[in-house]
């Protein structure tokens, strides 16, 4: 039997050093006129933003911010950036920051002309049909760190701030219309969280590749996603100023993204939940719970990992891959478990329970069960 998938593939992005200074064209491009600069609270007193706000002031399109966004970003977050929207007179939102910044920008552009509760809209079945697509409002996106990938998704990961959920918010539309991936906003990032956005991208494209839908396009953008990984990530950690290694990380994010469409796995399934509890960096989690993971899954991926390590230049098959990640992990001073992350006494059958419901456990190459879940959630203290 021949195989039968549904593909859609990102939008328009500008992308190189310097062109945030095309940020004007890009609304034009997307029709907004009035826009919202969405991002969070880190990132709000920091120069790129008042930088960017200049640029869009000088070119007639207001100067109007909102930043009440926290690292997980919540339906409170939501609700007050849609009021923010709502009360400007808004007609678009520049989506700024890392993930949470760019999750949040792009749902209150999407809930700024709805009827029906941000929940309703939960990437379940086709959920994502019940929203009035006409009332939603354009995105330009704008990534400032290169992991998250955000700026090329159709979707938005919200925590239900009563529940400690992460839920994850579809619609074809949310996809932004720009993007502009300038590396030189990413020079001031942290190193520590230059490596835990790093090993987000990693994640996204390793978990791509070993799921086990059928998406040869994405097979292929994950594999050469983890080789600029390989080859660029320790430089832009140990010499935050590298323009050419920040830039391939850059690419190496929305390719990340852009693969994930094959489906994500039990790194995803097992970060969700454990950053919605514990408030954790998702990126440095996923690294985290990384060889836990490779460990459950190698009966089903041992030798499409092996092809792969053996394209990245990694000697010894799924062992050497599985060392690297270690080794790499170390490298970036990565906690060596969540233990050392600092979570202590954890409900061991809530976050299995969170897990199995997270909509990642379908591109699992092993069927998670609530077993194998638990004991790979221990493996990972």
């Amino acid at each position: 039997m021949s195989p039968t998938a549904n593909w859609s593939y990102p939008t328009a992005i500008r992308f190189g050093a310097g062109r945030i200074s095309e940020i004007a064209e890009a609304c034009a491009a997307a029709g907004i006129t009035k826009p919202l600069l969405v991002t969070d609270r880190g990132l709000a007193p920091l120069p790129i933003t008042a930088a960017t706000l200049d640029l869009i002031e000088a070119a007639g399109l207001g100067r109007a911010m909102f930043s009440d966004v926290d690292p997980n970003p919540t339906e409170v977050n939501a609700a007050a950036g849609v009021a923010a929207y709502q009360s400007g007179g808004h007609d678009g939102v520049i989506a700024f920051g890392g993930g949470s910044g760019l999750d949040l920008g792009k749902v209150v552009a999407f809930m700024a002309g709805q009827k029906r509760p941000l929940w309703d809209f939960e990437d379940i079945g086709d959920w994502w049909t019940r929203a009035d697509a006409s009332a939603i409002a354009p995105i330009v996106a704008v990534p400032t760190t290169a992991g998250t990938g955000s700026e090329v998704g159709r979707a938005s990961v919200i925590t239900n701030s009563l529940t400690h959920e992460k839920k994850i918010i579809f619609h074809p539309l949310i996809l932004p219309k720009v993007v502009i991936c300038d590396p030189e906003l990413t020079v001031g990032m942290p190193p520590a969280i230059t490596a835990g956005t790093g090993m987000d991208a990693f994640a996204h494209c390793l978990e791509a590749f070993c799921s086990p839908h059928y998406h040869p396009m994405s097979q292929g953008i994950a594999l050469e996603g983890m080789k600029l990984v390989r080859d660029n990530l320790l430089t832009a950690y140990t010499d935050g100023g590298n323009i050419e290694a920040r830039a391939h990380m850059m690419s190496a994010a929305a390719m990340g993204a852009t693969a994930f469409q094959k489906g994500l796995g039990a790194i995803h399934a097992l970060s969700h939940p454990i950053g919605a509890v514990f408030h954790t960096h998702h990126g440095t989690t996923n690294a985290v719970v990384m060889q836990p993971v490779l460990r459950m899954n190698r009966p089903a991926i041992e030798g499409r990992l092996a092809m792969a390590a053996a394209y990245l230049g990694i000697s010894g098959g799924f062992d050497g891959f599985y060392a690297y990640v270690g080794e790499l992990n170390a490298a970036l001073n990565i906690p060596a478990n969540l233990t050392a992350m600092g979570i202590t006494n954890p409900d061991i059958d809530a976050l299995v329970t969170s897990a199995l419901a997270d909509p990642s456990c379908g591109g699992n190459p092993i069927e998670l069960t609530r077993e194998n879940t638990t004991q790979l959630l221990r493996d990972c203290f």
